[in-house]
């Protein structure tokens, strides 16, 4: 759980990249929030892991404690800035989600729609900004009503894991079956894309530490070359991607480590906003 701070100052990331080359990057609202993962985002490996030399694994660290805080990213010269100073960064996406006018300009409705929006879903700062972490909850919460609704992912009598790249939500399905319901997932960054098309889960390691980069990977579960779901140990809904990896919360992907199995077929599909 992070330390909220009560001031709504902006707390940047060291090291911090513009989100897709803009020039006004985007930080933590909150002080002590949006912490960088341990100690660094899984790349893509080309070749898969080394089973032979990795079979015993190194126990990774279970969190500290779940993170239960959401915690929106915004640009760094926000700070002090009117609610409808700044289209966010998914202004269109959170528009259409959230019922508003579609013209990927800020209003004053669409802040105080947005703002509302943010408070009932104990997103800090309620600001109004429409951020990767409002965008996110808010594809979520649409697709529990609506789970695929341009039917993507292929219905098949097996399990199928399926992935929305566009969305960036994952599910499991047999049938018509709902077996792993849609969770939030982080994918690729660009220039290290998740790869769309079949796959197969090849390979899975509980407590996989990977001797290439000396990143642990909990609950990795391998499905093309390197790239493979597991769990991470922040936010999810951060301005940029993974190195090619399907991201999970620890404890989603401890719940599809129950779900899935060495065999299971993989479907991935669309492109992550921006990459």
């Amino acid at each position: 759980m992070f330390v909220l701070a009560a001031s709504l100052a902006l707390a940047p990331v060291a090291g911090a990249a513009p989100l897709f080359g803009e020039p006004d990057p985007l930080v933590p609202g909150v002080v002590g929030g949006g912490r960088a993962e341990y100690p660094m985002d899984t790349p893509d490996q080309v070749l898969p892991p080394l089973h032979e030399e990795e079979a015993d694994g190194v126990p990774v660290p279970e969190p500290e404690e779940e993170v239960d805080e959401l915690v929106e990213y915004l640009p760094r010269s926000a700070v002090g800035a009117a609610c409808t100073a700044k289209a966010g960064v998914h202004q269109r996406r959170v528009e259409r989600l959230l019922g508003l006018p579609v013209d990927g300009k800020q209003s004053a409705a669409d802040c105080r729609a947005i703002r509302a929006f943010q408070v009932k879903e104990r997103i800090k700062p309620a600001v109004g900004y429409a951020g990767p972490v409002t965008w996110a909850r808010a594809e979520l919460l649409a697709a529990r009503k609506n789970l695929d609704p341009g039917r993507r992912c292929p219905v098949k009598t097996y399990a199928v894991a399926c992935v929305d790249l566009d969305r960036q939500l994952m599910w499991v399905r047999k049938g018509k079956k709902v077996t792993y319901q849609v969770v939030n997932m982080r994918s690729g960054r660009p220039g290290y894309a998740t790869r769309t098309g079949w796959h197969t889960v090849y390979w899975r390691h509980k407590d996989h530490w990977s001797s290439i980069y000396d990143t642990p990977m909990p609950y990795a579960q391998f499905f093309s070359g390197g790239q493979a779901f597991h769990a991470v140990y922040g936010q999810l809904a951060t301005p940029g991607g993974s190195r090619g990896c399907v991201n999970l919360s620890y404890a989603d992907a401890r719940k599809l480590w129950g779900v899935l199995r060495k065999g299971d077929r993989v479907y991935i599909w669309g492109k992550r906003p921006g990459s």
